[in-house]
């Protein structure tokens, strides 16, 4: 069932797959205010390129955005899009020790309590590894749009189909499976 989902994911192009993201992500609950930062680089067509990902702390992915700097401009973006897009500011944010989140968010939510610890960034670390294993199978990526458009897609359906930690019993598991298949159809429009 799942390779169905993937064939609908590859088939999807342009405005259509843009709908299907918008339909999907807006099912989403409101996040956890605790907000996971990091970034990983990604090479495309040998330039590097820096994916920035925001995770609350039920490891759901809030945003992603690729950018080709990893400065304070581009992690005050990510904030600036976050707050705008869920429309509050967390209660904490946890980074790794890249001093660029520190300066950012003293410009953007000064108010905002900080974090800055490698080791309790695992949530947002542990969020790159689907992304590195379907970049491994895709090998690699053509352009920085292409990127961009890919890992939206992917978070938004990940977000819908894993179930979250504090929710493991089998039946509980089978039923959010089922309701993300069907948000899935409504938002692909598949009878």
């Amino acid at each position: 069932m799942t390779t169905s989902l993937w064939t609908c994911l590859k088939s999807s192009r342009g405005n259509q797959a843009g709908g299907i993201n918008r339909a999907v992500t807006r099912r989403q609950p409101r996040p956890g205010d605790v907000w996971h930062l990091d970034e990983v680089v990604v090479k495309i067509a040998s330039q590097s390129y820096w994916l920035w990902r925001a995770v609350d702390q039920h490891g759901v992915v809030l945003e992603e955005i690729l950018q080709p700097r990893r400065d304070k401009r581009a992690a005050k973006r990510l904030l600036i899009k976050l707050m705008k897009r869920w429309s509050f500011v967390p209660k904490r944010i946890i980074t790794d020790k890249l001093r660029s989140y520190g300066a950012a968010k003293r410009e953007v939510a000064p108010g905002l309590e900080h974090w800055s610890h490698k080791g309790l960034n695992n949530h947002a670390e542990n969020s790159h590894l689907p992304f590195r294993k379907r970049e491994q199978v895709m090998q690699g990526f053509r352009s920085p749009g292409s990127l961009q458009r890919f890992v939206s897609m992917q978070s938004a359906t990940r977000n819908s189909f894993s179930v979250p930690a504090r929710r493991r019993s089998a039946l509980t598991i089978r039923y959010h499976r089922l309701e993300a298949f069907e948000a899935w159809k409504s938002a692909a429009n598949v009878a």
